[in-house]
């Protein structure tokens, strides 16, 4: 049997855990992750790029963080905030702790370069010119460092999406409950689906988040 039959069979698109079902929770699992990695890792990157207060510190827990073994962190976070809740929860969670801490490094690292790349005679005009510090951070500092932010968050989404898997090895959905589950019944087909549609959103969201970026940063400041 092709490796490929699984993917390509209609009956297994459809329905509750199908496959047009788990990509949705997969994608869910992706945005709470990223959206609360965001209001963590966005202001300490603007507050230490404009301060430049901070810098060895952002870079060792970003170190840190990058170096947390994500499927053990989940088991054990599981066994930790089992007897905390009786729900979903109990998986949920821990889960979500993890993807949030995969991105917060690119975020903060990445929104923390941008900052400090902005060319200082261009910082000097505006505080020549009367602006105030926050004026200069969101109207001269920020729109100069959307490239760099750009890229740290398409870092953070990629690399969330890949991990999200690690959900289904504590009965959660998304896609990574295709390779479980294939690997459980010795359905390669199905493992190979799973990884499949992974790499597929993957792109595709990849180009998205390409495609937001030159509507929203000013053509004199993209990168060749």
């Amino acid at each position: 049997m092709s490796y490929l039959g699984y993917l390509f069979d209609p009956s297994h698109w459809s329905g509750t855990d199908g496959i047009l079902d788990l990509i949705v929770q997969h994608l869910i699992y992706t945005a709470v992750a990223l959206f609360f990695a965001a209001l963590i890792a966005f202001p300490f990157g603007l507050y230490v790029g404009h301060t430049r207060r901070g810098v060895a510190f952002i870079a060792g827990v970003a170190n840190a963080l990058r170096a947390l073994p994500s499927l053990g962190l989940v088991v054990l976070l599981v066994i930790l905030f089992g007897p905390v809740f009786t729900s979903d929860l109990a998986f949920e969670v821990p889960a979500l702790i993890v993807l949030v801490l995969l991105a917060v490094p690119p975020i903060m690292t990445a929104t923390y370069a941008g900052i400090a790349a902005v060319d200082p005679f261009t910082v000097d005009a505006a505080r020549g010119m009367g602006y105030r510090p926050l004026q200069i951070l969101f109207t001269v500092e920020i729109p100069c460092a959307l490239p760099f932010i750009f890229s740290g968050l398409r870092n953070a989404t990629l690399q969330v999406i890949s991990t999200a898997t690690v959900a289904a090895y504590v009965s959660l959905g998304g896609l990574g409950r295709l390779i479980i589950d294939g690997r459980a019944q010795s359905d390669y087909g199905q493992m190979v689906a799973g990884a499949l549609l992974v790499g597929v959103l993957v792109l595709l969201v990849d180009l998205l988040i390409g495609a937001v970026s030159r509507m929203l940063v000013s053509p004199g400041l993209r990168h060749p």
